[in-house]
């Protein structure tokens, strides 16, 4: 038997060593050493941190919605100036009820909110007499701005401050901590007021963006180029611009002594509106600000009543109050069936009636259908049909024991043969306003252009104006109390009007006229006045 060297025995031993040797080496490397099991030294601090900002912001925003605005004349005008946090700043100038302008005056965290409050009577009648003065009302008013800005900035600084340090107080018990967090609101403030300095633009004001009735101002001082070269004629337009602005202000002191309550029905009156999109805009404002509760639309809302014009009425879902629409002679039976899928719309036709907020409404659309308004023989004869079937509805829904307390049609035609059936007729077509009380004690309403007759304002020497009105009704007579009267400059013009009626048997001394008296004899006359 062959002798095994000592040497090569002793091989497999020394490689189980240097084996055993490099497996503890590998586990000594992968062992987690107690540094590595400790958490990482910078998170804490960087949660406290994020905390801090936290409060700051929070309590800064809170300064600013508890003391952060001021009082201040600018002009003729009385307003209070506020900051709020922004992402995008700038400026807003709010003048209710006419709408808001938007300045990007400038780009921080913090926007600048301008109410118009009121117009000083003192301060605006010395300018309406005096346009001369529009020369210098520039001057004052940088003048007024500056003050209120600086007295805004010292103002929201202590609110700032006072916020943050009261809220850090508050949550972290420390006084320490509660002063960190005022001196950052403060810092924060100081950076943001750099900022609107640094990014300041004085020529946005040359480029405002418009909303609510304001929407047509740049069509009533011309845009900035205009401006710019003919500045003697933008002084000219601004003074009529303030005029008109100030009588609309003026307007609620003058008015007579009816005061509608809140339990007062408020229904908006609109009519041929021939697809003028700013109507939309100036509808949704009044709602707004009269708290409307119905919306009545006697027709020729389109101009053709083609399918392709549809899109037109989307808006209307929007207007928030129900919509009760009768149809025009420009309307078609497509510009119908379209509004009937809407749920806020309520189509009257064929003496259909619908109760909403108290009041009961019924309807017959016009007979006719001239979107070229082109003339057809026996239209008259039409619409006097027309009105006697809406008529004889009326007589059944009074029988059955649900009267109807407003009655809506197109032409005034049809709309004077429910004479006597009704307390009230509304129609429209004229494009101008008209209303009397005819024989038989039914009080007819006509209503004029809330589209400003629309595209065909522009073929008459004069375009017309924008015309709509509030009804006020009692809510248990159920009977017409008093109406505003709301007139806007058409197309170009810089008029706003708005003037209060009362009916004959509401203003003192008078006595209550009775009800309608349904007529003995033949239907009263039907000639379109």
């Amino acid at each position: 038997m062959a002798r095994v060297p000592s040497a090569v025995l002793t091989v497999p031993h020394r490689l189980r060593r240097v084996l055993r040797a490099s497996a503890r080496r590998h586990r000594t490397r992968r062992r987690p050493t107690p540094a590595a099991l400790a958490p990482a030294p910078r998170s804490r601090p960087l949660t406290r941190a994020l905390g801090l900002v936290t409060v700051v912001v929070l309590g800064a925003w809170l300064g600013l919605l508890v003391v952060g605005d001021v009082r201040v004349p600018v002009g003729p005008m009385n307003t209070t100036m506020t900051l709020r946090p922004s992402l995008t700043g700038g400026t807003k100038i709010n003048l209710s009820p006419l709408g808001a302008l938007q300045l990007e005056s400038h780009t921080a965290p913090v926007r600048l909110d301008v109410n118009i409050d009121q117009l000083d009577p003192d301060r605006s009648q010395a300018l309406v007499n005096h346009p001369e003065r529009l020369s210098g009302l520039q001057d004052e008013v940088a003048r007024d701005i500056a003050h209120g800005t600086a007295d805004l900035a010292v103002r929201s600084g202590v609110a700032v401050v006072t916020g943050a340090t009261a809220l850090g107080l508050a949550v972290y018990r420390r006084p320490r901590r509660a002063l960190a967090a005022g001196g950052l609101a403060l810092a924060l403030l100081a950076a943001s007021g750099g900022t609107a300095y640094a990014t300041w633009n004085p020529d946005s004001v040359l480029e405002p963006k418009f909303s609510g009735l304001l929407s047509s101002a740049p069509s009533l001082v011309g845009n900035a180029r205009s401006i710019v070269t003919e500045f003697d004629v933008y002084q000219k337009e601004l003074a009529r611009l303030v005029t008109n602005v100030t009588k609309l202000y003026d307007a609620t002191s003058t008015l007579p002594a009816y005061q509608p309550d809140p339990t007062t029905i408020r229904v908006l009156h609109v009519s041929d509106i021939h697809l003028n999109p700013a109507s939309w805009k100036i509808i949704a404002s009044l709602v707004e600000q009269y708290r409307v509760d119905v919306i009545v639309d006697s027709g020729d809302t389109m101009d053709h009543g083609t399918a392709a014009e549809n899109g037109f009425l989307d808006p209307v879902e929007d207007l928030g109050a129900p919509y009760v629409w009768v149809r025009g002679n420009h309307d078609s039976l497509v510009t119908q069936r379209y509004l009937e899928r809407m749920k806020n719309v309520h189509v009257l036709d064929d003496g259909r009636a619908v109760t909403l907020a108290g009041l009961r409404f019924a309807g017959i659309g016009d007979p006719q259908f001239t979107p070229d308004r082109s003339r057809t023989s026996g239209a008259e004869q039409s619409q006097e049909l027309a009105g006697a079937r809406l008529a004889s509805a009326l007589r059944d829904q009074r029988a059955a024991g649900t009267p109807v307390d407003v009655a809506v049609a197109h032409e005034p035609s049809a709309a004077r043969e429910v004479d006597g059936t009704v307390p009230l007729v509304l129609a429209g077509h004229l494009h101008h306003e008209e209303m009397e009380v005819m024989r038989y004690g039914t009080r007819l309403r006509v209503e004029g252009s809330t589209g400003g007759s629309g595209l065909r304002a522009v073929e008459g020497e004069y375009p017309d104006p924008i015309e709509t009105s509030i009804l006020y009704f009692d809510r248990d007579t159920r009977r017409l109390q008093a109406w505003d009267s709301i007139e806007l400059g058409g197309l170009g013009l810089t008029t706003a009007e708005v003037s209060r009626h009362l009916p004959k048997e509401n203003q003192p001394g008078a006595t209550p006229s009775p009800a309608p008296s349904t007529p003995s004899s033949a239907t009263p006359s039907t000639t379109s006045p």
